[in-house]
């Protein structure tokens, strides 16, 4: 991966200087001019040759510039097309403005700087996202005193109360490839009814139904579920700037969210312990649908996994932090990047509080597989393949693979039935 340069950086890292066109421009020149120098001028022998000798010819001068010129002007339209890639840093993420999509002036540049954030890192920093950010503190403080409660009243609400996968978690309960996650979560989901029967061929259904809220937090339920629609609206509109840095038609996703987006929140909280033991606050994974918005508090912990480097996350007052999921991934055929991240448990006496925002298409859609043009598709790696975790089109399949091996308690309570299978 190249050296990002991030002009919004209090500190930003110097440009890599294989990729400072003018320096590359002098060097070709000066390589030209000095192998085209009379050998007396170069120190050289011309014993036992004539003058021509010491000379490259004329014709040969005219290949070399003309060669030099096609590699220089190549550059340039690569840089044109790909303007972050020659300077990426993998000591930090980009940080995207979205109201520079609002507006004509500046939505090519962001749509370009989107489009190369998304396929070399797939995770960036947001901000102008337009979240009321008095009903952001009220979800945070809400999300607090929810933690606070009695271990008993937390657990009146617990997820394997709830076949639709919603509700309390305590430390420990939820497992990531495997390995318990050192934190307690609250989740929440689209509020609704639950489906009205269970139909074999479609399980996923399940998962519809109403969310579970603490009898002593009346006004938890209006807070996040004001919040949760403020945060599809944003995952909306960056899903029709992705599909226009794809050279799509803005609305190459609508079908897959016309009925209603798949929304998920999870309010987290991750207590400190010592770090002799596991620092696994979530382990490493890759979200699986379409885009997911954190927001963070002063506490770092959330990790990129780029390059084989584990680079920190920090939190930046007023951003979300965004990444690509695997739906986007599929859709695109390996062209976006959904990265591995994980969660490091902070140090003992401290506690670190996140909430994260998953949108993916509702559950009865498919993922489109989109047209890419060529000198897009010709980049497209394809979609990692993972042994472990086996990626569906059908969207409710892959959300219903992903709870059922993250929650084995409510899975062995209310899907008993898929479970033995």
């Amino acid at each position: 991966m190249l050296p990002y340069h991030n002009s919004g950086l209090a500190h930003e890292p110097a440009p890599c200087p294989l990729f400072n066109l003018a320096g590359v421009r002098c060097f070709f020149t000066t390589i030209i001019v000095i192998d085209n120098q009379p050998a007396e001028l170069l120190g050289r022998s011309r014993l036992g040759g004539s003058a021509m000798d010491a000379r490259k010819p004329t014709t040969l001068l005219i290949f070399q510039i003309i060669i030099y010129n096609i590699i220089y002007y190549r550059i340039m339209i690569y840089k044109s097309l790909h303007p972050t890639r020659f300077t990426m840093s993998i000591h930090h993420l980009p940080t995207l403005n979205l109201a520079d999509f609002q507006h004509a002036a500046t939505r090519p540049r962001f749509l370009a700087e989107l489009r190369a954030a998304a396929r070399d890192i797939g995770f960036f920093y947001l901000t102008g996202h337009g979240v009321d950010d008095d009903l952001q503190q009220q979800a945070l403080a809400i999300s607090r005193q929810f933690f606070l409660l009695p271990t008993s009243e937390k657990l009146q609400v617990q997820m394997a109360n709830s076949p639709h996968f919603r509700g309390y978690t305590r430390i420990g309960g939820e497992l990531t490839r495997g390995q318990q996650d050192w934190r307690e979560q609250f989740d929440v989901m689209r509020e609704s009814i639950a489906w009205p029967q269970h139909d074999p061929h479609e399980p996923w259904r399940r998962l519809q139904g109403p969310n579970q809220w603490p009898a002593a937090l009346p006004e938890m339920k209006r807070i996040i579920l004001s919040w949760q629609d403020q945060l599809t609206q944003v995952t909306l509109t960056l899903l029709r700037a992705f599909a226009l840095a794809l050279a799509q038609p803005e609305g190459a996703f609508e079908q897959t969210v016309r009925d209603g987006a798949f929304q998920h929140l999870k309010l987290i909280r991750y207590p400190g312990r010592d770090q002799a033991g596991s620092n696994q606050g979530v382990g490493a994974h890759k979200d699986s649908g379409y885009l997911t918005l954190v927001l963070q508090d002063e506490q770092p912990g959330l990790e990129v996994l780029i390059d084989e480097q584990w680079v920190p996350a920090t939190p930046k007052p007023g951003s979300f932090v965004v990444n690509i999921g695997e739906l986007l991934e599929l859709a695109s055929d390996g062209y976006l990047r959904a990265t591995l991240h994980r969660v490091v448990t902070p140090p003992a006496g401290t506690e670190r509080l996140s909430c994260a925002f998953f949108m993916a298409a509702q559950l009865d859609a498919t993922v489109p597989l989109l047209t890419l043009p060529p000198q897009l598709a010709a980049e497209a790696r394809g979609p990692a393949s993972d042994p472990h975790n086996a990626l569906f089109y059908e969207v409710g399949r892959n959300v219903l693979k992903g709870r059922l091996r993250s929650h084995p308690d409510v899975a062995n309570r209310h899907y008993h039935d898929l479970v033995a299978a």
